[in-house]
């Protein structure tokens, strides 16, 4: 299986967003939190990614920062591709205030992936 991140699994809907947002449930490991909303209708997993413009004014440092949770996500979304065939929209926001370490991402990423495949 090739670890990879194609287009088709980005969540650009609006509509999605917003409810995933007004009905979804979140999980948070510092520094990310995890928003999921399971999707029947979906024919995989979709993710966004987002770090807010208020702690980061530089557009470098946030785009940076969102490099390395895609990273992070496709090189452990294979946990959650085991979960049983259940789709989620997700969104994964980075809620620390300073730029991280990747080995910080990546812990928090695996425990919020293994957190979310329990989920029923």
């Amino acid at each position: 299986m090739r670890i990879t991140f194609k287009k088709n699994e980005r969540l650009k809907s609006r509509k999605a967003i917003e409810a995933l947002f007004s009905e979804g449930k979140s999980f948070k490991k510092y520094p990310v939190k995890l928003f999921f909303l399971p999707k029947e209708d979906f024919e995989n997993t979709q993710v966004a990614f987002a770090v807010p413009k208020r702690l980061f004014k530089s557009a470098v440092d946030r785009n940076r920062i969102k490099r390395q949770l895609r990273e992070a996500y496709r090189l452990q979304k294979h946990v959650l591709t085991d979960n049983n065939g259940k789709k989620f929209a997700l969104l994964l926001l980075y809620l620390g205030n300073e730029k991280p370490q990747y080995a910080t991402i990546e812990i928090s990423m695996s425990i919020l992936l293994k957190k979310l495949s329990d989920e029923k």
